[in-house]
């Protein structure tokens, strides 16, 4: 007895150890891709002119690059990518599906859908309307993510994770034909900012989009930490986690919910980025497995590190021009779907 509790207090250690590991190396590869963005852009900045500059004896052209125009954009495309992968792994583990992902599921189209009604009425100008944006973007995700649930549910069986895909690719697929009628009657102004909007453009390079974020993050993220055990719960499946004394669907719609708010605020200020929420878990599980308590942090570390990379990458490949981040997730988010697609056997 004594050994077996040995053997098994070494293998706790171990899977901390590597837990811990996994974490460091991906903070490390966020501070690579923080210091490479920081010195990217059409104005060019060295290592030295950026370090000169945030402690204070930079000049005042490169103050506005760093501080008004880099800085809030990296910080932002961290938070954007924090807040999908987070989502991404909700909503796998409350669906037990590994192929669900907010954008898939059309509930960033649920949330574009409304932007666009609202850039329509309103535009995006005032400090005013980029507060409000994210709200707008929870109403419309929170209508997609309800009709999903409703067509995905089947009496008896609950969700079944086939059903969820089709009828999240259905879904999509009617709000992006509604939005191509309501396109036409946009102005030139409005359709530029769609568009931006619609390639996942972290376009929002200023602290107003990043203060309109970040209240959603402090109130979300904490809830979704604190439902880890529930969600391990969830995964061993509903009859299972009712056992063990879970409001089965109580709990999956307001886990549902919150997902739903975190996917809606982020892509409401970086516009429509996809496979975020699909890559993040993945690559999260294979690194520390399926215990939400180390899974939920880590995909969230991993979702900053792809938009952030991604956003870093997309003005790097065609300077002095950009490529925006979601395009370039989407290049390897595509075909990862696919090939996660074939090997589910689905």
């Amino acid at each position: 007895m004594a050994q077996i509790g040995l053997t098994m207090e070494q293998y706790r250690r171990r899977i901390i150890r590597r837990n811990v590991v996994v974490a460091v190396v991906i903070a490390l590869l966020l501070a690579i891709s923080f210091v490479i963005s920081m010195n990217t852009g059409f104005s060019r900045l060295t290592p030295l002119d950026t370090i000169r500059t945030l402690f204070g004896g930079g000049t005042e052209k490169e103050n506005m690059v760093l501080f008004q125009f880099r800085l809030p954009r990296i910080v932002l495309s961290l938070l954007v990518g924090a807040g999908l992968g987070l989502a991404g792994c909700i909503i796998q583990g409350v669906a037990r599906n590994p192929l669900a992902d907010p954008g898939l599921l059309g509930i960033n189209a649920g949330a574009g859908l409304m932007v666009l009604l609202f850039i329509m009425l309103a535009g995006a100008k005032s400090t005013g309307s980029i507060f409000l944006l994210p709200v707008l973007a929870l109403a419309g995700a929170a209508v997609a993510a309800v009709l999903i649930y409703v067509f995905a549910y089947k009496r008896g069986e609950g969700i079944s994770p086939l059903r969820l895909i089709l009828v999240g690719i259905a879904l999509q697929a009617g709000i992006t034909s509604a939005m191509t009628v309501l396109v036409m009657s946009l102005d030139e102004a409005q359709f530029d900012f769609l568009v931006q909007w619609q390639a996942g453009s972290i376009w929002g390079s200023n602290w107003k989009f990043v203060w309109a974020l970040l209240p959603w993050l402090i109130v979300l993220v904490p809830y979704v930490w604190s439902k880890a055990r529930m969600l391990d719960a969830l995964n061993l499946g509903d009859e299972v986690a009712g056992g063990l004394g879970a409001r089965v669907e109580k709990e999956r719609r307001s886990l549902l919910m919150a997902a739903v708010g975190l996917a809606a605020s982020c892509v409401a200020v970086s516009g429509s980025i996809s496979f975020v929420g699909l890559i993040a878990p993945h690559l999260a599980k294979m690194l520390t497995g399926t215990r939400h308590h180390v899974l939920l942090p880590i995909s969230a570390l991993t979702g900053a590190l792809i938009v952030s990379a991604a956003d870093t990458l997309g003005r790097i490949v065609v300077s002095p021009d950009e490529l925006p981040a979601g395009l370039v997730v989407a290049v390897v988010g595509g075909p990862y779907f696919l090939y996660l697609l074939i090997r589910s056997g689905r």
